[in-house]
């Protein structure tokens, strides 16, 4: 198939082009890079004519002239403002990225005849804060800008499926950590933690640390987007996640006993806008789509450490 990724240059989006690319589908990736990085392709640009790089703003009217002229059959999209406390202290920016950019691509998938849109929604925040696995039939109540906007996104898609015919799955992250994460403004605890102790850095636990997240191994959720890329769960918001909850002081002594080092954390005060405890059922895309985590946390986190020593060597050498 031909296939376009927005955020294609970020931590999720990269490893889906290289899933695409390595099953022989034809790929244009758009990102801004302002978050995105050109290294997160390497591999991908040795792909030839199967792969091509836009470096645009979802926000720019371009992307829709765009997908309508490549006239992809599927559109994958990632693209976003992905902080909830940037969307707290600027939550016109968020909106503008997050709710006018997907507009933009919706638009341009339409013109375009696209036969389906798989969208990147947030189940770690669509649900608010909730005390147990919550799966699809727990209403939406996000407490951040963030995930208003993707709320919002959401019910677009909803209305362009009703009204237009783009077909659509959305799929509520739990959250997503692996290889590539950045440790600097993707909000990603796991890149940060590991960022810290292969640098022999004093980590910093937000609020008591109790808080519960449900981590999803970045391989898993590209396997879900594939999966939502066929002609199943049309029209479906599906939860992927473990279903398991992981307090962050549990998650930060594991990454430092596995990384052989015993260094205490500091703690500092809670985040605005994040919730106490987020974990997902993904009981309902293992019956659309077939999809359940493979990745135990042990695995993830190994191949996390990994990535992130390897990034501070290749810094040391420049």
């Amino acid at each position: 198939m031909r296939a376009l990724v927005t955020g294609g240059a970020g931590f999720i989006g990269s490893h889906l082009v290289d899933r695409l690319l390595s099953e022989r589908h034809a790929v244009d990736v758009v990102d801004d890079l302002s978050s995105g990085s050109l290294s997160n392709l390497g591999a991908a640009r040795t792909a030839g004519g199967q792969f091509r790089f836009h470096q645009i703003d979802v926000r720019d009217p371009a992307i829709g002239v765009l997908i309508e002229r490549r006239r992809p059959e599927i559109v994958f999209h990632l693209a976003a403002q992905p902080s909830v406390q940037a969307s707290v202290a600027d939550p016109g920016h968020d909106a503008d990225v997050n709710v006018v950019g997907s507009v933009r691509v919706i638009e341009g998938a339409v013109r375009a005849g696209t036969t389906k849109l798989v969208y990147a929604a947030s189940g770690g925040t669509l649900y608010g804060d909730v005390r147990r696995a919550v799966d699809e039939t727990q209403p939406y109540s996000p407490i951040s800008p963030y995930g208003i906007s993707k709320k919002i996104v959401i019910d677009y898609l909803a209305a362009s499926r009703a009204h237009r015919g783009l077909e659509f799955t959305a799929l509520a992250l739990a959250n997503v950590y692996g290889p590539r994460q950045r440790s600097d403004g993707e909000a990603g605890v796991v890149a940060i933690f590991a960022a810290d102790i292969v640098a022999g850095r004093v980590s910093t636990i937000n609020g008591d640390g109790n808080q519960k997240r449900d981590f999803v191994f970045v391989d898993d959720v590209v396997d879900a987007f594939m999966r939502a890329a066929t002609p199943h769960a049309g029209g479906l918001v599906l939860n992927i996640g473990t279903g398991k909850g992981t307090s962050i002081n549990h998650l930060y002594s594991t990454m430092t006993e596995q990384a052989g080092v015993l260094v205490e954390p500091i703690h500092g005060p809670p985040k605005p806008g994040e919730a106490r405890t987020s974990v997902l059922s993904s009981a309902k895309a293992k019956l659309h789509l077939g999809w359940k985590p493979w990745t135990v946390l042990e695995d993830g986190i190994s191949a996390t450490l990994t990535d992130a020593a390897r990034r501070l060597d290749s810094r040391a050498l420049r």
